[in-house]
């Protein structure tokens, strides 16, 4: 299974939109906290999102909660300061890809502690980054099509 993990997601429309993106792939969702927003019914229902019920969404108390149940398995960090692309990981069958906050993304600690599995999408030359839900979107869709689709029509 594809897991999608958000390091203190700081926008609800941004996660109503990744939460969207997994409903369809059927991608696990990892919310870790703290968030930047509660959520609550209101605050999903006005980021758009009509899909929370076919989701499949695991929080956690804060990174290193995640990091102790899943930091020995297949990990894949996206940063722009990678050296290399999304395009050039092996995805296996149960990968977690890792998104940080809008505004900041992954900390520096994060990405040296992992730094051979830090991954970037390509951008213009001066541009800081993708919104963080077409970067996980494009990021998705490569590892599902690296796995031939599974369970998709």
């Amino acid at each position: 299974m594809l897991n999608i993990v958000l390091v203190e997601p700081e926008i609800p429309q941004n996660t109503g939109n990744i939460a969207r993106t997994c409903a369809c792939t059927g991608a696990r969702l990892h919310l870790v906290e703290p968030m930047g927003f509660r959520p609550t019914e209101k605050n999903l229902k006005r980021a758009g999102c009509n899909y929370w019920n076919d989701v499949d969404i695991v929080r956690w108390p804060c990174l290193e909660a995640f990091l102790e149940a899943h930091g020995e398995e297949e990990l894949h960090l996206f940063t722009g300061s990678a050296a290399r692309l999304y395009t050039d990981a092996a995805y296996g069958d149960n990968p977690f890809l890792l998104f940080g906050r809008e505004s900041r993304g992954l900390d520096e600690e994060l990405i040296a502690r992992y730094q051979d599995r830090c991954l970037r999408i390509p951008m213009r030359a001066g541009l800081d980054s993708l919104n963080i839900s077409n970067a996980v979107a494009i990021a998705t869709y490569e590892a599902l099509r690296q796995q031939a689709f599974p369970g998709l029509a």
